[in-house]
């Protein structure tokens, strides 16, 4: 009887061990999460510390710390956006771009995604004003606030990527009126003519479009095609008669005994009858 007795008391002390035990283990689990948010919160409070001093660099790495060491908490989707905005202060834009993406990757319904691509556009918008007029650049930002202005109408960022993309167009278009009035200047005339028809065709709401119609004028005359050269300046009569550019090719035309009216069956013709006409096929 004994025996029995020591049994049953050994088991008594052992079911109230793993009672005890499974009581405790889950204030510890809680514990340790307090201690990370709390953690966390320490360390992007460091960045945005480091933010204010514009130390951007050393915010950029507290943030990333925040992504590494706590992935998928709440704490490192906001210090990723925080990422991304400490590295375009302190101009590192493929690393702008980095944190962006992957912060558009993990949390695409997030109110911040818009940001997100804005920082993006940013980014190329910056390195276009920085280094020149690259082409490539300036196609990439163009893209990215084309997608804003599409994807997120409702945005605070929206017009602010709008008056981004039209002041790209802008730079564009000055740079072709650029190479164009250096081969007419030249008198190369074919490739000068490609450029302004391209200005008109690619950049048809920019401030450049009354001037690269002048200049087709010119070129065409040049070159004896005096057709294509008076419904330039039609074309120009119709859409900007106002402008100085129209009275510079008025007379120009008038010189020659011309003017400005639509003749033949070239490019220029066809845009004629869209615009002025509204006869689309």
């Amino acid at each position: 009887m004994l025996r029995v007795k020591l049994t049953l008391s050994s088991m008594f002390f052992l079911t109230s061990f793993l009672v005890l035990s499974n009581c405790t283990e889950t204030p510890i689990n809680e514990n340790s999460s307090i201690s990370e948010s709390v953690a966390a919160e320490q360390i992007f409070e460091a960045g945005e510390k480091a933010i204010l001093k514009k130390r951007y660099s050393d915010a950029a790495d507290q943030f990333r710390e925040i992504e590494r060491l706590y992935p998928y908490s709440d704490w490192a989707r906001r210090a990723l956006i925080m990422q991304a905005y400490s590295y375009y202060k302190d101009k590192s834009y493929v690393n702008v771009r980095s944190a962006a993406n992957r912060f558009i990757e993990f949390n695409p319904n997030d109110d911040d995604v818009p940001y997100a691509y804005y920082l993006i556009g940013l980014s190329y918008n910056d390195q276009v004003q920085e280094i020149g007029r690259d082409q490539k650049l300036t196609a990439e930002a163009l893209k990215i606030f084309k997608l804003i202005k599409d994807e997120f109408p409702g945005s605070e960022y929206s017009i602010k990527s709008e008056l981004r993309y039209d002041f790209l167009k802008n730079q564009l278009a000055s740079k072709e009126m650029e190479i164009g009035r250096y081969y007419l200047k030249r008198s190369h005339y074919a490739p000068a003519i490609n450029r302004f028809r391209g200005v008109i065709e690619d950049f048809s709401t920019t401030p450049q479009v009354p001037e690269a119609l002048h200049r087709l004028v010119e070129s065409y005359l040049s070159l004896g095609l005096v057709n294509e050269a008076q419904t330039a300046g039609a074309i120009l009569g119709y859409n900007y008669k106002s402008t100085a550019w129209y009275q510079r090719t008025y007379e120009l035309l008038k010189s020659e005994g011309l003017k400005p009216i639509s003749l033949g069956n070239s490019w220029l013709n066809q845009i004629y009858r869209q615009v002025v006409k509204g006869q689309w096929l």
